[in-house]
């Protein structure tokens, strides 16, 4: 690798399709199967994590170039990118909610959940493991967004499908989004080669 890193296509490509928070780091699994029911649902949520994740990465690369580096505190980093993160949940919280009611009742306790979602804080650590400049941080985010929120939006279409099928009474629900999950996965294992 350079001493400039990698590419931006290669960070955004790697974080949408190679290294997909849900099904390559398992990361974000409670939306995943919490909101997946219905399309327009986890398209909602795909965007507000998108925007904690953009805003987030913005603000901890900040954090960690200018406060925690320079005063040899990297290892305070996790603590921090929490702190951070629920606040910025909280803002886009009260936004919503003052916006779009609909939008807010709809997400009900997933929108809070977006303060303890570990993809969120997930692609934080990765953008200071791999010391990314404010830029490769931000493709990193949306990245990561658009991966999680394709990943939900790919499983709510399979769900609202299963609703008609013919599934077995003691497989449905949870049961078979967590065997779609794991096919899913397989499948995106061949990606792995790509970058």
């Amino acid at each position: 690798m350079s001493e400039a890193g990698p590419s931006l296509i290669t960070i955004f490509i790697g974080m949408v399709l190679v290294n997909n928070l849900i099904l390559a780091k398992f990361l974000g699994l409670c939306p995943f199967f919490g909101v997946s029911k219905k399309i327009t649902n986890a398209l909602s949520m795909g965007a507000a994590v998108t925007l904690v994740m953009l805003i987030a990465s913005i603000a901890t690369t900040l954090i960690y170039r200018f406060i925690l580096v320079p005063f040899k505190v990297e290892f305070m980093n996790i603590i921090i990118y929490i702190l951070v993160i629920a606040s910025l949940v909280q803002i886009v919280e009260l936004f919503i909610k003052r916006t779009n009611i609909t939008l807010y009742n709809s997400l009900g306790i997933y929108l809070p959940l977006i303060t303890t979602n570990c993809a969120v804080l997930g692609v934080t650590l990765i953008n200071a493991q791999e010391n990314y400049t404010m830029l490769q941080s931000i493709v990193s985010a949306l990245g990561g967004g658009i991966g999680f929120t394709l990943m939900l939006i790919i499983m709510s279409a399979i769900r609202e499908r299963l609703e008609f099928a013919d599934t077995p009474k003691s497989m449905r629900g949870l049961p078979i989004a967590f065997i779609i999950a794991a096919i899913l996965s397989l499948a995106y294992m061949g990606f792995s080669g790509l970058i």
